[in-house]
């Protein structure tokens, strides 16, 4: 690999390449296209699968299908009017509601912390050190990843040399990319330390109980309670928040994924009044619809304002 190429290969994501590559295999290799492909040819793979994949998975496809014949130097078939249409009349015809992660409400993030922490008493009496080390890490993980609204990407990126602890009042967080960085500036995120449902203290118990100085913060232990040197992956976060929600005794833990922390901080946040620009700046949302997508109100069936506005009808 050339030093040209190299450059190239690192400006795109890891999990954007594998996604591209999984979608040309499929094009190529489960429907039987060719590439270069014809407007023509994309249409029939979208109408072939219009009614067995999501409109965001189309959508997914086709911007892999455009970025391969980019690289290769070859007119975009995606951009031609009867993709266009072809996407609406799916629309049209398979809607499908946007399905959404259940927000970690405060309640249940205490229930939560509860439970570990008997647990966690019941594992030091026993000795059990696999125990111990899983409970710390996902005490840790989860208060961190919902005070400061982080996606799973976020978290097994957390790295324990860009974190400073200010006793008393915090921590500070230095993320070199994220989702929301697209220029790779690297972003900077504080953690308060609490009275209660504390980030920074269940970070501080995790480190001394590993010993850890340096590397991922938060790690996969294998069966035998060996704290492994990489990372945990991303997509293991949502089963292992699951498994934890489900263990706590959490109702519709299904229902529940790494996206419930963000949007249940999101909404804590806006019931308790914050503004949707010191919300914004607080996770790191640029955009207002984004923001506004994780936002869920107190108030959902809005029975509260007009329960009020009869009552008050009522009175006069």
């Amino acid at each position: 690999m050339s030093k040209i190429d190299h450059y190239i290969h690192a400006a795109t994501r890891q999990n954007t390449r594998r996604s591209y590559q999984s979608a040309i295999h499929h094009f190529e290799v489960t429907w039987g296209g060719f590439l270069p492909a014809t407007a023509n040819s994309v249409a029939r793979y979208l109408t072939d699968y219009a009614d067995t994949l999501s409109i965001n998975t189309l959508k997914q496809r086709l911007a892999a299908l455009a970025q391969w014949h980019m690289d290769q130097g070859f007119p975009d078939p995606t951009k031609a009017p009867v993709i266009k249409k072809v996407l609406k009349g799916i629309k049209e015809l398979h809607p499908v509601q946007e399905k959404q992660a259940k927000p970690l409400q405060l309640e249940a993030l205490a229930q939560l912390e509860r439970w570990m922490d008997q647990t966690l008493s019941v594992a030091h009496e026993q000795d059990d050190q696999k125990a111990i080390l899983a409970l710390l890490r996902n005490k840790a993980l989860v208060l961190t990843g919902f005070w400061r609204g982080f996606r799973s990407d976020e978290l097994s990126r957390l790295r324990i040399e860009n974190i400073q602890v200010t006793p008393n009042q915090g921590m500070t967080i230095y993320l070199p990319r994220s989702k929301g960085d697209r220029q790779n500036q690297g972003q900077t995120f504080k953690a308060p330390a609490l009275s209660r449902l504390c980030p920074v203290t269940a970070y501080q118990d995790w480190l001394a109980a590993t010993f850890l100085s340096e590397g991922p913060v938060f790690r996969r232990i294998d069966r035998w309670g060996k704290l492994a040197d990489q990372a945990l992956n991303p997509n293991s976060i949502t089963t292992l928040l699951r498994k934890l929600f489900r263990d706590a005794g959490l109702v519709d833990f299904n229902c529940y994924s790494s996206h419930s922390l963000r949007r249940g901080f999101a909404t804590w946040a806006n019931t308790n009044q914050w503004d949707i620009k010191a919300l914004m700046e607080y996770v790191g949302w640029k955009d207002i619809h984004s923001a506004m997508r994780y936002i869920e109100s107190a108030d959902t069936f809005a029975k509260y304002r007009i329960e009020s506005a009869l009552q008050s009808r009522a009175s006069e």
